[in-house]
Order: C-alpha cells, then structure tokens, then sequence
C-alpha cells in the first residue's frame, strides 16, 4: 500500500479543518454595558439584533454614574472591554469630555421618567400632587432610591426643595449594583423611586406611578460608542437595531418612550 498519498490526503484535510477553524471578521464579539434604565428593553432585543447583525454580543451592566464598582464609568476606567456604552445622555457627555467615549457617536434612544412603587399588596400611597408627594415622603417609615441618575436628582435636588428641613433624606437611602425594587419586596424600604422601566419589571412590587409633571426629571438614554471600540462598524449596526421603528413595541411595553432616529 503506498502510503505517501494517503499521507497528503491527510494534511490535506487537516489544514482543511483549521482554516475553518480559524476566526472570521463576522465571528468578532460586540461588547455593550448598559445602564439599569434600558436595560429591560436591551435583554429582549439583544437576540434579534445579534441575528441582524450577525455578530455576537457580549453584555454587561451598571449604573450611569456614580460609585458602585460596577458602574459604567468606573468600569471603563478599569479597563474593562467595550464597544458601546448605553447610559443616560448627560454621562454619555462626560464620557467623551474624559476621553472615555467617541465624539459624535451618541445616538439618543429612548425618553424615562423616574417612577414609584411599594411592595405588592401594600398601601399605594398618593403621589397625585406635588404637596400629596411631599406629604407622603414625610409619612413614610423609610425610603430607597437608587445610586444613578434618578437618584441623583432625587436626593440633590427634588427632596432637599420639598423638605428643608432634612427628614426625608433622613429615612432615604442610596441603593448601589441593584435595583431599588429588590430591597422594596425584601421588606427594607417602605417606598421605592427609580426610573419607571426599573420598576415595573420586578414580581412583588406594586406600581404607583410617576412623579407629578411639576417635579418630574426626564432622563434620555442614549447608545454610544466606547473610546478603544474594536468592532466600531458592528456597534453601529447594533445601537441602529436598538433604535429601530422595529424595537418600539418592546421599549414602550418596558415603560420607555422611544425616540424617532434620524
């Protein structure tokens, strides 16, 4: 039996095999981390959009801001691989002012309102008002709000105005890496604020609504581009799938207002 063919035939195959096995370019991973706020709406999305894309997606989460470990900011700083970042607009701002972010690469998504909620089956305090708001902030045993930008504005600005005096922050507390809901059903906080879409994705809680138009702080979500992008193209490509007219049914049944694209 000559063996020399069959040794040929072989190699033949195997370097057959290893160039199949090599990576191609559409293999490469896409790397988001997105802020609390939209994440509800992304973890449905995320799927069809890697279809769409035909590219795999590789997902972290965090905080717009602040100083959890795990908030967006700090986990860039770490080093931590991304591609986009999908967090409220005025950090995506501070971002690229750091050098963190891509100029130009903001794309605004989706419009969130900061909401309230207590645990399932508990008293639905009245918040029709601002003066029925201030006075159940004043009522309340305790009060949980979260570590990122509703909070944010909660703490520094809303609840300071409706309460000089200091008793609502008093009895308020900042939640970092979870969301405000979770210690609501756990029993460690009577009342609970965060943005809407943060809330009414949680079993045991109870929605009550949103903040009374006077007070209320809008928050725009946007997707942009990470300093150091590997897959700039592909992150295109997803965050025009996040924001397309075909997304809108899902942003709005997770408590969101999407925003027309260019």
């Amino acid at each position: 039996m000559n063996k020399k063919p069959l040794a040929c035939t072989l190699l033949s195959l195997g370097l057959t095999a290893s160039l199949f096995a090599l990576p191609s370019p559409a293999s490469a991973e896409v790397h988001v981390i997105s802020s609390g706020g939209f994440t509800a709406a992304y973890k449905e999305l995320v799927s069809g959009c890697e279809v769409k894309i035909g590219q795999k997606v590789v997902s972290a989460y965090g905080a717009s801001m602040g100083a959890a470990p795990d908030a967006i900011p700090n986990r860039l700083a770490r080093g931590e691989p991304a591609d986009i970042v999908i967090l409220a607009s005025d950090a995506f701002d501070k971002l690229v002012k750091d050098g963190k972010g891509i100029p130009g690469s903001r794309v605004d998504l989706v419009r969130s309102v900061i909401g309230l909620s207590v645990k399932a089956g508990a008293p639905k305090p009245d918040i029709s008002t601002v003066e029925a708001l201030k006075k159940t902030l004043l009522q309340a045993k305790s009060i949980a709000y979260s570590a990122s930008a509703s909070g944010t504005y909660l703490s520094e600005e809303l609840f300071p105005k409706l309460d000089p005096s200091g008793q609502v922050m008093a009895k308020s507390k900042k939640i970092f890496s979870e969301r405000v809901g979770t210690v609501v059903v756990r029993g460690e906080a009577e009342l609970g604020f965060q943005q809407v879409s943060e809330l009414i994705t949680i079993d045991g809680l109870d929605f009550v609504g949103t903040l009374p138009e006077e007070v209320q702080r809008v928050t725009v979500f946007s997707a942009g581009l990470a300093a150091g992008s590997k897959e700039p193209e592909a992150a295109k490509q997803l965050i025009a799938c996040l924001g397309s007219p075909e997304a809108a049914p899902v942003i709005r049944k997770t408590g969101l207002e999407p925003l027309p694209q260019k």
